[in-house]
């Protein structure tokens, strides 16, 4: 179990330390992986940003999800949903999330575009993997912009989901996964829903915290 997401990006990052050398992109997806892709990219020294992607939620039951969308519009929905939604309805639910997309580029990332991910090794991180679809949505706008190569990492996930992502990836580093999973939370003795401003200090934190790094390496090179 992990204390937190702190506690959680840091144990994740001492196993993603063989990429190091590779320079990679760290892309967190928001709110819950930006904690713990925060803390991987602190360890590795590596460029990070923040990729968005949304669950489609189903009409009656917004908790649940029948697929996902990122930025870019890749999208992945399980085939089973066609069997229980129109299309019309499918697509009016797209339109909702693209908005809601486009709302959180510009809150969390200040409208700014995704770092350029051609030929790059980049490691797509969450506070977890429970569905998988905003994470197999995430990994498709990745293979759209030809990433070098593609490695999905997370504190802990499902069994099945963690193969179907390993299929996907090229390459998975998940630290648990419990023999009975249910929710990202069970892993975690400190959970609750990130909220926009708490992203928003977690990133205006980090780069403080780079700043006061750099000037201090200046100081003593010179």
């Amino acid at each position: 179990m992990f204390k937190n997401r702190k506690d959680a990006g840091e144990k994740l990052a001492m196993a993603l330390e063989k990429y190091r050398a590779e320079n990679p992109l760290i892309l967190a997806i928001p709110r819950g992986g930006v904690e713990v892709g925060l803390q991987v990219a602190k360890k590795l020294n590596a460029d990070f940003s923040l990729i968005i992607a949304r669950k489609l939620p189903f009409p009656d039951n917004p908790e649940a999800g029948f697929g996902a969308i990122a930025e870019d519009g890749s999208t992945f929905i399980f085939e089973n949903v066609y069997y229980s939604l129109s299309g019309e309805n499918i697509e009016r639910i797209k339109k909702e999330q693209i908005a809601e997309i486009k709302r959180r580029i510009n809150a969390l990332r200040e409208g700014e575009p995704l770092p350029e991910i051609k030929g790059r090794t980049v490691i797509l991180i969450d506070d977890g993997i429970a569905m998988g679809s905003t994470m197999r949505a995430a990994i498709e706008l990745c293979k759209n912009r030809k990433a070098g190569k593609i490695v999905v990492a997370a504190p802990v996930a499902g069994r099945e989901v963690a193969e179907e992502i390993k299929r996907r990836a090229d390459e998975l580093v998940v630290l648990e996964i419990p023999a009975y999973f249910r929710a990202v939370a069970q892993a975690y003795e400190k959970w609750y829903d990130v909220s926009d401003e708490e992203v928003l200090d977690l990133l205006r934190e980090s780069i403080r915290k780079k700043d006061v790094k750099d000037h201090n390496l200046d100081v003593l090179e010179a």
